[in-house]
């Protein structure tokens, strides 16, 4: 798959992380995580981005990370393409990208680098040298301490034709307006926040009509449902799921810091489709909780 049409891919439809399966030591289970894929596929999204932020890139060993891309990228080939995360340091952030690449994912997502700040020359840089180290497409996620420029976006338009991609998880429209307004249609602009249920249609008024989906793992229906409807304007129809699930949902999520993992792989318990714990320093939901959770899963139906 080319650039271009991992670009057409990613503008047409819903998106999603799949969650990582661990087992109960806390290790990789890709017989778990080809199940998943499996169950998921036929749900409709038009790409999943294996090793993402949903699927705890940041607690993956190397030798886990190609696992996991080798097997959502043998599970769907043909069917769905797969993204590959990829982060760290510039030196690490290459290996992933170009690891991602040759175990088979037709594009690769570049997360936020590590703890410190950047200037945007050196973000510059850094994005230029991951994406100058493969041949995919490449989406930068603007999150964390990554906050590009429009500027700085424009100057890495010309250098990397294969950045085809921007993902937003800052939520600050200004910037957002400003990015729309200098790149135009070069880019595939995607939406990132938390649950971007909730910021949908506020992003799709930006120029973001885009997103990534995590409740896509364990209400796969009930995510399509929202999707369709945001996209044909029925607003009736996703404000009743705003109502009787996001918010609801949003507050749960609330009470524990990283818990927008930790829900998600709840839900998938909940539902039959567990992908074992989180790692630390992630914390599962508490017994509450997840009974609050499970409540809300069951009044919305089968799945």
């Amino acid at each position: 798959m080319s650039p271009n049409e991992l670009k057409q891919a990613l503008s047409s439809g819903l998106l999603s992380f799949p969650l990582t399966d661990f087992d109960a030591e806390l290790r990789f289970d890709a017989r778990g995580y080809t199940g998943r894929l499996e169950w998921l596929m036929p749900y409709g999204a038009t790409v999943l981005f294996a090793a993402g932020g949903t699927g705890e890139f940041f607690s993956l060993e190397p030798q886990e990370y190609s696992q996991v891309i080798r097997t959502a990228a043998d599970t769907c080939r043909g069917r769905v393409p797969i993204v590959g995360g990829a982060g760290g340091g510039t030196t690490l952030a290459i290996r992933y990208a170009q690891e991602a690449e040759r175990n088979g994912a037709q594009g690769v997502l570049l997360l936020p680098h590590y703890l410190t700040e950047a200037t945007q020359g050196g973000l510059v840089a850094h994005v230029e040298a991951v994406c100058r180290s493969v041949k995919v497409g490449v989406i930068v996620y603007n999150r964390g301490a990554c906050k590009l420029s429009p500027e700085s976006l424009a100057r890495l338009a010309e250098r990397c034709p294969n950045l085809i991609g921007f993902k937003d998880g800052l939520g600050d429209i200004e910037r957002i307006v400003a990015i729309r307004q200098k790149l135009g249609d070069r880019f595939v602009y995607i939406g990132g926040m938390p649950t971007h249920e909730v910021y949908a249609n506020a992003y799709k008024a930006l120029g973001v009509p885009t997103y990534s989906s995590a409740i896509f793992n364990f209400i796969p229906r009930t995510a399509m449902e929202f999707y369709n409807a945001y996209w044909a304007g029925d607003t009736v129809t996703t404000g009743r799921l705003i109502d009787q699930f996001f918010l609801p949902y949003l507050a749960i999520r609330n009470k524990g810091e990283g818990y927008a993992v930790s829900i998600v792989k709840a839900g998938a318990t909940i539902v039959g489709k567990s992908a074992g714990p989180v790692r630390p320093p992630l914390s599962d939901l508490k017994p509450q909780e997840t009974e609050e959770l499970a409540a809300l899963i069951r009044k919305l139906g089968p799945q």
